[in-house]
């Protein structure tokens, strides 16, 4: 079935492509979550109309990310406490959410926890490199120091 895109959906399209999508993917995924609607003939002519909307929103949309992304790479580094055993080894491993936490005390800016991505596992003491994915062609690095403590 044909499907407009009314937001950017990986794996998928971006806002305002018309898609072939299974009936089951839109019923159950994409109407619910109002990322796509049919593409009636009615609703095409609507996106002729906001294609230039999405444009603009776009566009914001990503100087935003640019902006965000210039920041964190201007961060030296963020410091996060953490139990330790012997050796330096951590009684558990740090998470995405944790990371996303301390860019957020760091930059007060809230970044979706999926988006953080450690080049390697922190499961130990140290300095970490880790990849913040903001957009597609957007993408932020900085550095992680694990200190015992906590």
């Amino acid at each position: 079935m044909k499907v407009i895109l009314q937001q950017n959906v990986q794996k998928l399209g971006k806002a305002g492509d018309i898609v072939e999508a299974a009936p089951g993917f839109y019923r159950n995924f994409l109407e619910p979550r109002k990322l796509a609607v049919p593409a009636s003939e009615g609703a095409l002519r609507k996106r002729e109309q906001d294609i230039e909307v999405l444009k603009k929103k776009a566009e914001q949309t990503h100087q935003a990310a640019v902006e965000l992304a210039e920041r964190i790479n201007a961060l030296e580094s963020v410091a996060i406490q953490a139990k330790a055993g012997e050796g330096g080894k951590l009684y558990g491993k740090i998470t995405n959410k944790e990371l996303a936490q301390e860019l957020k005390k760091a930059l007060d800016v809230e970044i979706d926890k999926r988006l953080v991505k450690p080049v390697e596992e922190i499961g130990a003491l140290g300095s970490y490199k880790v990849q913040v994915k903001l957009m597609p062609d957007v993408q932020a690095e900085f550095t992680v120091e694990v200190q015992p403590g906590a």
